[in-house]
């Protein structure tokens, strides 16, 4: 019995999941400017990475979405 009857699209899901998505961007970013040391270019402040998850987050969200109702979809079969 399969419906569309309470199913969560994308859109909504990646409204509810976009705080966490942005924070692993962040650490993401915290952790490459930290890296980045080893061949010589400066760190990425926390401050930064923070600033920068925030754009960068908008199509890592649309993207765990997708992959989070595709696993809906599939769990549902």
């Amino acid at each position: 019995m399969s419906s569309t009857r309470g199913r969560w699209p994308v859109r909504k899901l990646a409204l509810l999941l976009y705080p966490f998505t942005a924070a692993a961007v962040a650490i993401n970013l915290f952790m490459l400017g930290l890296m980045w040391q080893a061949i010589g270019l400066p760190a990425l402040s926390p401050v930064w990475a923070l600033i920068l998850s925030v754009p960068l987050g908008v199509p890592a969200t649309f993207l765990v979405a997708r992959w989070v109702r595709g696993l809906m979809d599939e769990a549902e079969r």
